[in-house]
This record gives C-alpha cells, structure tokens and sequence, in this order.
C-alpha cells in the first residue's frame, strides 16, 4: 500500500481544463489497479491533491436539476461565469475567486474502503481548519459539507463537497469559502437546499481578506493526520 501523496499547487486555472487532469491522474491510477488485478502483480497506485482556485463557475452533478441554476446563457456570460454539468455526486455550487478547492485524487485502497468514511474525515479537516480560526463549524444531518449555526435559523454553508469514486479510486472534492464574493451563489439554489445560506471565512471573521496560503497550510496539515499520510 502507498501512503504517500503528491501535493499540486495548480494556481488559477480554468475548471474544465482542471476536470481532464483529474481525470488523467484518475484514470492512470485506474489502469495501474486494472493491470495489478489482470496480471497479479502489486504495482503501487499513486494518490493526488491538486489545490486550485477557479474562475467564476456553476457545477451540476449528476443527480443535480437544471433548475437550480437560475441564470440563462447570455446572463452566465455578462456576469463572466462558466456552467458544466459533471460527473460528481450533488447537486449545484460554485466554484471562484477567494475559494480553496481542494482536489484528492486517491486510492482509497490504500488507506481505507469506506466512503462514508472518506468524506467524514475531509468534513473533519474542513471543521479542524476553521476551529483553528475560532470558529464552531459542524457537519449537517443528511447534507454533505461543513456548516456554521447548524439546527438555528442562522445555519450557513461554508464549505461543500462532492466526489466521484470508481474502483475505491476518488476524484473532485471540497471548496471552502475563504474570500468568496458570495453574490454569485444568488445566481443558484446552493446544493439544491433553498432554505440556508451561505457564508466566506473573511466574513465571519469580520476581515476584508485572509490568507489563502494559510487556510491552505492548515488544511494539508490536518489532511496528512487525519489519512495517516506521507508527503511525496
């Protein structure tokens, strides 16, 4: 089993082209599972985690209606967004400026084969990240991601999640609010949940900007613990 991880730093790069990397790396890790189990060999898979920022973006997952997304073609492009429908679990969401998106391509069989798992622990690293920052961020009963306020009429989204797995190998991931311009999640139904709102790190801190690098520090810090991982 490798429990190593190579960690990209992609910068500001266009969704789509983000998507074909993943699913470069996804299906090389695949195709090294295929050739193990036709072959009975044990070669090791590699895992991933692409940290990235996007351009304003509307991503709908498979199970996601079309209706959630409350803007036409010609109005996506004044506001300068872009819109995919995609082969994650979930619903709708937006991906920006000011957001840390997170991408772990992994074989879980490396680790563990437990999906539910899985994404409890990137909750966990989401929820250990802002409690570093002083908040209380918590899971939702039934609703994937990290909330603040949950159970009260001011419960708001910080963070959504949703992935993609196929052989125990896993793709797409989590965005976190760090500096969001939350206007544009006005242009959606965020998650297909119509009754809660969402929120940015900088404004439940009251700050105009928070560090990026930061968030992201703390972040891999508490992923390499919670998986039990190596840096590559």
């Amino acid at each position: 089993m490798n429990k190593k991880i190579e960690v990209q730093e992609l910068g500001v790069k266009d969704y789509k082209e983000t998507w074909d990397f993943q699913e470069e790396l996804f299906q090389a890790i695949l195709q090294t599972k295929i050739k193990n189990r036709r072959e009975e060999l044990d070669l090791p898979t590699q895992n991933h985690l692409l940290f990235v920022e996007h351009p304003h973006v509307y991503t709908l997952g498979k199970s996601g209606d079309f209706k959630n997304l409350l803007l036409n073609e010609a109005e996506l492009e004044k506001k300068g967004a872009t819109f995919y429908k995609i082969n994650r679990g979930g619903d709708i969401t937006y991906h920006g400026p000011g957001q840390v998106v997170g991408y772990p391509i992994l074989d879980l069989e490396n680790f563990f084969t437990d999906i539910h798992k899985y994404l409890r622990l990137l909750e966990e690293m989401v929820i250990l990240t802002l409690g570093e920052y002083g908040l209380k961020a918590e899971r939702s009963k039934g609703e994937t991601g990290v909330w603040l306020d949950v159970g009260t009429p001011f419960a708001r989204k910080i963070c959504a999640m949703g992935v993609r797995a196929s052989r125990w190998v896993t793709m797409h991931g989590f965005a976190l609010n760090v500096n969001a311009d939350l206007g544009y999640f006005d242009n959606i139904v965020p998650c297909g949940i119509q009754d809660k709102a969402v929120t940015s790190l900088n404004v439940e801190l009251g700050k105009k900007e928070i560090p990026v690098a930061e968030v992201k520090e703390k972040l891999l810090k508490h992923f390499i613990t919670l998986f039990e991982i190596e840096l590559s």
